[in-house]
């Protein structure tokens, strides 16, 4: 009788986590700290990779754990509606963001940009370049992405 009432009470502690309520994460995350800009990536042979890229904060406003917590940063070219690039961070393993607790800084910067023989600072104010912008996703689990805000990319070169 013990070792059945071990098994059981296991199998309890085990669905506990499944059974929680599912979070809306437009009403539970909250991005803060935002940072826009263009991240150098690369630099070889005199030429120079300008990427977009975003930093920030999210802070957990549920009163519950999310668990495995991503983000996924998807960059557009302000004139067009096509994905150009993504970035993709995982922001809390499987311990989680606590209620109320914030992650640290999280950089992302999408692997596409700008490729060029000027400095950085010419090339952001090249009459070719084309500013960006980035929608931010998050999802924690097995839930869907959950729109969490779109920014304009910044034109100043920020660092992760």
């Amino acid at each position: 009788m013990g070792r059945a009432r071990q098994i059981a009470l296991s199998i309890w502690l085990l669905a506990l986590p499944a059974c929680s309520q599912a979070v809306d994460l437009t009403r539970g995350l909250r991005v803060e700290s935002v940072v826009t800009g263009w991240y150098e990536a690369s630099s070889a042979e005199g030429r120079i990779k300008l990427v977009p890229a975003v930093s920030l904060k999210l802070r957990n406003v549920s009163d519950q754990t999310l668990r495995t917590l991503q983000v996924n940063a998807v960059f557009r070219r302000v004139t067009e509606d096509i994905q150009w690039g993504t970035g993709f961070r995982t922001v809390a393993g499987s311990t989680g963001l606590l209620p109320t607790n914030t992650t640290g800084a999280v950089f992302v910067p999408s692997e596409l940009g700008y490729v060029g023989s000027e400095s950085r600072f010419e090339m952001l104010k090249n009459s070719r370049f084309v500013d960006a912008r980035v929608d931010i996703f998050a999802k924690y689990g097995s839930s869907n992405w959950t729109s969490m805000g779109r920014y304009p990319v910044s034109r100043q070169l920020i660092q992760p």
